[in-house]
């Protein structure tokens, strides 16, 4: 248990309604979950990047992921520096004990890793911009706010280079309209019986960046199953192949039945290598990452789609990711990988120590 007295605060300058007034402020458990969880993933992609950018061949691509390196370097240093000050211990995170192999091969291609960081950064402005929204603390407002114009930045290298080497697929277009059209029946919502409206431009962007999203999920459990030691994490990661690849048939069959391009598929871009360059525990953490992220952003696509077949297939999705996630987790807790973020005190702890 940390001793409160340990704990310190920053004096702040706070706007009252009889002038200016310096004021401590102690960080909120908003603020420390948000440094908290972006030392656990900025760790793990520090140990990612810093195997890949050896093997790539390409110097566009490689610049590419130094720059990533150096912004997830930078920020562990930070938010240590946050959490020390104000006298919270430092997850364990991800160290250079999980590069188990730093001579290992190259598990996916120069241009997977491109799309991949391409997803990865969609992930982190997402997710830089809710931790800004629940930031209050002046110093983490800044922060955040320059998290989310780096990752900005690396976004536009990402996209530029892509274009560049024909890699990135553009959403589908759809036929410009010269008139404003509203919502006349009921018969806008409904799905299951009947003729099916076309879908709109907000259930498109939706299902195609969704697609994108799943894809990368099956290329990494594909390549993460060759390599990882684990026969019980194995079999899980073969088991998140075949239900990702199930999710991304279903929501491909609603763009092909509205003769709308899908995503590219990255899954031949994984090499046949079998030496793990990663430990077992940052393989299965990073797919149960993006497992859990993926339910979040399933869900974001059922609160904007308008027909109701699609509503419920979303419901679905969210239902199948989330009991595998949980399956996910099962493995983490059973191996003892599963930190605990700080919590509240136990008061009822407190009292059977009295």
């Amino acid at each position: 248990m940390r001793d409160v007295n340990l704990m310190s605060t920053k004096l702040e300058t706070e706007q009252h309604t009889d002038g200016p007034r310096n004021v401590t402020v102690r960080l909120t458990s908003a603020e420390i979950a948000n440094l908290w969880t972006q030392y656990i993933n900025d760790s793990m992609a520090i140990c990612f990047i810093t195997h890949s950018v050896e093997r790539v061949q390409d110097q566009e691509i490689r610049s590419v992921l130094e720059y990533a390196l150096g912004l997830a370097r930078t920020h562990v240093d930070k938010v240590r520096a946050f959490m020390v000050e104000e006298g919270f211990a430092l997850p364990v995170g991800f160290t250079e004990e999980d590069i188990i192999n730093p001579e290992a091969p190259p598990l996916f291609s120069d241009e997977f890793l491109l799309n991949y960081f391409y997803v990865m950064t969609l992930l982190g402005l997402t997710s830089y911009a809710g931790a800004l929204s629940t930031s209050t603390r002046s110093d983490q407002r800044r922060y955040f706010t320059a998290c989310s114009t780096e990752t900005m930045e690396l976004f536009n290298k990402i996209i530029d280079a892509m274009l560049e080497k024909g890699l990135y697929v553009r959403p589908p277009h759809i036929p410009g309209s010269d008139q404003v059209d509203f919502v006349e029946k009921q018969g806008y919502l409904a799905g299951w019986l009947g003729k099916q409206r076309p879908l709109n431009a907000i259930e498109i962007s939706s299902i195609f960046f969704n697609m994108i999203k799943i894809d990368v999920k099956i290329v990494l459990e594909m390549a993460f199953s060759q390599v990882a030691q684990s026969p019980d994490i194995r079999k899980y990661l073969s088991r998140g192949i075949e239900l990702c690849q199930q999710h991304f048939m279903s929501l491909s069959k609603e763009l092909s039945e509205n003769d709308l391009p899908q995503p590219r598929k990255w899954e031949s871009e994984i090499t046949d290598s079998t030496s793990p360059p990663f430990s077992d525990k940052l393989m299965l953490f990073h797919i149960v990452a993006l497992i859990s992220a993926s339910a979040a952003f399933y869900g974001a696509g059922l609160s904007v789609s308008q027909r109701r077949d699609l509503g419920v297939k979303y419901t679905k999705l969210i239902a199948d990711m989330g009991l595998y996630a949980e399956d996910g987790v099962n493995l983490l807790i059973n191996r003892g990988w599963l930190e605990e973020p700080p919590g509240a005190s136990d008061r009822e702890g407190l009292l059977k120590q009295r």
